[in-house]
């Protein structure tokens, strides 16, 4: 027989107002006074949602990663820890995992794909686009891998 596991809301630090709509997976994880989580979001241990923020539904938010004030995620969105360094997923090797910092008022499109950087405050990442880099002027960012579009 297989190994049955539920989804979960455990040791998570709820801030004042918060949201969620079931079914979720939230675990050692902080989110801010008067976010909003949608349903079939996973957010795990470590993280931290700023204040104000929108996760929407079907998003992925893995270890590492720290999400300012007034952000948006939109539907799909994946975060990635993990780059293969060795050629191959880092299962049992946590220290090859790689940080990942959302600035303040950060819009993220549906089916964005955020790798290891740091975003600075004020940048709306288009829906698609796969962001590898570091980004450190505010603006529009598209693409794959996510350029600079225009400023805000």
């Amino acid at each position: 027989m297989p190994t049955i596991k539920k989804a979960a809301i455990k040791d998570v630090n709820f801030g004042e107002g918060v949201t969620y709509v079931e079914p979720v997976n939230l675990y050692g994880c902080s989110i801010g006074n008067k976010s909003f989580i949608g349903p079939f979001t996973e957010i795990q241990k470590d993280v931290i949602v700023g204040k104000r923020c929108k996760i929407q539904s079907h998003s992925f938010i893995c270890e590492l990663v720290t999400i300012g004030d007034d952000c948006f995620i939109g539907h799909g969105v994946m975060f990635i820890n993990d780059l293969f360094s060795k050629g191959s997923p880092a299962y049992g090797e946590e220290s090859l995992w790689k940080p990942t910092l959302i600035g303040n008022n950060v819009s993220i499109g549906s089916n964005a794909t955020i790798l290891p950087v740091s975003i600075c405050d004020n940048v709306v990442i288009g829906a698609g686009a796969v962001v590898t880099k570091n980004i450190e002027k505010p603006g529009i960012y598209v693409g794959n891998p996510a350029k600079f579009l225009r400023s805000i």
